[in-house]
């Protein structure tokens, strides 16, 4: 008989253990989960780490994951690590733009970059047999780039044009604001690319200081996946990187703290179609314990968009989804027409969906989870005509709290089924594995075995996502931000209100 096994998260303060039945009956899927390859991690004397995992493929993807992005910036140079990580492919002091973009063709490679809030982002996809010169490419981009002032002025333009493409995303623009209101008065709540008139004005002292200061061997891992030797990368990395400072003077700086406020930003326009709206409340940073039952919640409100379908194969006769929005009693009424529907083979996601599909609340929904190093996240985005935006909220709000109170054992156990396919999903070629790998080991300083983690997803139940939801969502103060003809969203009291009583 085989033992039980316990699996525990460094960081995530619990150990969960798993009787001999789950194995047995999981026995063929547990073995294909531990036939995934090794990932293995070593460390160079300054600090810098390599990790990898090697699959055997034709292919590789090899980068680094640097832990210094907009969040290190103050209010005169937010906008650097992004225009920065522009500039890194203009040219080095040995290879000109033309001669880079030339050698990454001739190599059938591809060479990209991106920052984040807390991270900046440079990696390679190239045939394995060509890993030592991929590695050499962001070596040198990284190290040696020449940041030449005429390149300077051309990438200038380049970025105040891509701002303005953001601006026509308004997904984007929204959670722009949502982190202004949320953290606001922080180094969360500004932008990753920054205002305009830093654009205008960031130059190349300002560019140099912000790589001696944040790019430092503690502070960035090289993650590689595919057909790659550990031992091969790691001979390449100290040939390459050895030569990196450790620390600078004063130490590693330290990591700013960002303080949630709920709060809400607002902008009418009643010119425009439809009204885009996100709320949130504070949830948790990556290594925090709550993490994981936090992302199953969100996975329970999941998504929802009118393209998907998905509806009643047959419905009752006499059932009418005709309902006027403009009474709570109307609401009841729709609420109690869902619950019957359901009973005719809906075929959707979540109760939200549901209800969202039925009544013709939106056009999409989106639950989402943001964490950051110590602080997080955790709402919904959507979309809505202007006459359903006061319907809409109140349903988020009130499968909020039906979260804090009755969520069922048979909800939990879909969405921790969905959380695990999902995941498993999105490690699907070199580079998600490769990204997964750098960002672990930024978050974590390790990568979390598969099985350790369908084993903290597996171990939640019901009581605990109505713990957990209690705790981050009831009685609590949510940050908003909503553009568009939003007339009816209700005012931010009514909303609060909602956090935690909700009158039928």
């Amino acid at each position: 008989r085989p033992p039980a096994y316990v699996c525990s998260l460094p960081g995530l303060g619990s150990s969960i253990q798993l009787g001999t039945s789950r194995f047995r009956a999981t026995k063929a899927a547990t073995q294909i989960v531990l036939n995934v390859p090794e990932t293995k991690v070593s460390s160079l004397e300054n600090g810098l780490r390599v990790a990898s995992e090697d699959s055997g493929l034709s292919t590789c993807t090899v980068g680094l994951w640097i832990d210094a992005g907009s969040r290190y910036e103050n209010e005169k140079n937010n906008g650097t690590a992004h225009f920065l990580e522009h500039m890194a492919f203009k040219g080095t002091k040995k290879r000109s733009q033309l001669d880079l973009e030339l050698e990454i063709e001739n190599m059938g490679a591809h060479l990209n970059a991106y920052t984040s809030r807390e991270q900046t982002v440079y990696y390679a996809k190239a045939f394995s047999k060509d890993l030592p010169r991929a590695v050499e490419i962001l070596a040198d981009i990284i190290q040696n780039s020449t940041l030449g002032e005429a390149e300077i002025e051309r990438e200038r333009g380049v970025i105040l044009r891509e701002m303005q493409e953001v601006e026509t995303n308004l997904q984007e623009v929204v959670f722009d604001y949502l982190h202004a209101t949320a953290y606001q008065n922080t180094t969360l709540g500004r932008t990753i690319l920054g205002p305009t008139e830093n654009i205008k004005s960031i130059n190349r002292n300002d560019l140099v200081e912000y790589i001696t200061t944040h790019y430092k061997g503690p502070r960035i891992v090289l993650a590689a996946a595919g057909g790659v030797s550990h031992d091969e990368l790691l001979d390449l990395a100290n040939y390459h990187f050895g030569n990196l400072p450790s620390t600078q003077e004063g130490g590693i700086p330290a990591l700013p703290p960002c303080k949630f406020t709920g709060s809400e930003i607002r902008i009418r326009d009643d010119k425009m179609p439809l009204a885009h709206i996100a709320i949130a409340v504070e949830a948790v940073g990556w290594s925090h314990p709550d993490t994981i039952p936090l992302m199953v919640a969100n996975t329970l409100i999941g998504n929802w968009d009118r393209s998907f379908g998905g509806g009643v194969v047959s419905k009752p006769q006499g059932t009418s989804m005709k309902v006027d929005y403009t009474s709570k009693r109307c609401l009841v009424q729709l609420f109690a027409s869902i619950s019957t529907l359901h009973k005719f083979h809906l075929n959707l996601s979540s109760k939200l969906a549901q209800i969202t599909c039925h009544g013709n609340l939106c056009h999409s929904f989106q639950s989402f989870n943001t964490c950051y190093t110590d602080t997080g996240l955790w709402g919904l985005y959507m979309v809505c005509e202007p006459s359903t935006v006061q319907d809409m909220m109140h349903f988020v709000q009130r499968e909020w709290i039906r979260l804090c109170t009755s969520v069922t054992e048979s909800e939990v156990s879909r969405a921790t089924n969905l959380l695990k396919t999902n995941m498993l999903l999105q490690l699907d070629g070199s580079t998600p594995i490769c990204e997964d790998i750098g960002r672990q080991m930024l978050c974590y300083n390790r990568r979390i075995p598969i099985p350790e983690l369908e084993a903290r997803i597996e171990a939640i139940d019901a009581q605990t996502i109505r713990d957990i939801c209690t705790k981050y969502i009831y009685d609590k103060c949510p940050a908003i931000a909503a553009v568009g003809p939003i007339e009816q969203l209700p005012d931010y009291n009514r909303i609060h209100s909602g956090m935690y009583w909700l009158r039928d």
